[in-house]
């Protein structure tokens, strides 16, 4: 049969999503372990969308075959039983055959979490971006709508990137002030290596008043990396939620990170 999951992780202590040489701890090769244990047989994860070190998963959904048969209870409680507390299963479900985590969603939304204040909080450094300089919300999200739409984020991508073309649909880009935060929502239909975080940076500097707000259709029309500015730490960065087509039946995830202004 063929199981999906919903994940979550705290990427501060991982090397990002992909397994690696060993004794590099990431989140797959943690997951596949404790999967592992729970299938008696080894176990081999696909995911929605690899992550970087440092970034964090609230919505990630990834799938397995296997022959071993176990309810969805069983699959959740016995995983986390062996994973780490930094990493926690929230749901299982048996899918069809043709359910793939990554070629089958229609969309990924990240978040991005800057905490903006004279002085870092101690209790969100691994947790947010920190930005000691006041930030212009309104011209961050006027900015930002440069980038709905179908466009080449050649500009977003990252040197190393190894998508076959920088064509992506951005469905929407929000930004908005809450607490002591900034918060930036990206919903599309996929991103290339660094697209949010590069996207962030960019808003930043035009947040920060170093930039005009024109400035981001500028970076996307030059189609040229080295003149978008900055990459944003990756300790903002959440995978908050990936959509699928409904007749998969899969659960809705959560798009709210718990606490962020209340922790202000």
């Amino acid at each position: 049969m063929r199981v999906a999951l919903g994940v979550q992780y705290d990427g501060a202590g991982f090397r990002g999503w992909q397994a690696q040489p060993a004794g590099t701890r990431t989140v797959q090769a943690c997951l596949e372990r404790a999967l592992t244990k729970v299938a008696n047989q080894a176990v081999r994860l696909i995911c929605a969308g690899r992550t970087d070190a440092g970034v964090h998963g609230i919505g990630q959904v990834v799938h397995f075959d296997t022959t071993a048969v176990r309810s969805a209870r069983a699959w959740v409680l016995g995983g986390n039983a062996n994973l780490p507390l930094d990493i926690s299963l929230h749901w299982a479900s048996e899918v069809a055959d043709d359910f793939h985590a990554r070629f089958s969603a229609l969309a990924r939304r990240y978040r991005y979490l800057i905490f903006n204040q004279p002085h870092r909080s101690a209790l969100w450094q691994q947790r947010a971006a920190w930005c000691h300089r006041p930030l212009d919300t309104e011209r961050m999200h006027a900015a930002g709508q440069a980038l709905v739409g179908e466009h080449d984020f050649s500009s977003f991508r990252a040197a190393e990137c190894q998508a076959r073309h920088p064509i992506r649909e951005i469905f929407e880009l929000t930004v908005r002030r809450q607490g002591a935060g900034v918060v930036l929502d990206v919903e599309a239909n996929a991103f290339l290596h660094h697209m949010v975080r590069n996207i962030a940076g960019v808003l930043l500097a035009i947040g920060a008043g170093d930039r005009p707000v024109e400035w981001a259709r500028e970076v996307l029309t030059q189609r040229d990396r080295t003149q978008g500015g900055v990459t944003a730490p990756a300790e903002g960065l959440y995978l908050l939620a990936v959509r699928y087509p409904k007749r998969f039946g899969l659960p809705e995830h959560s798009t709210t990170t718990p606490g962020f202004a209340e922790s202000f």
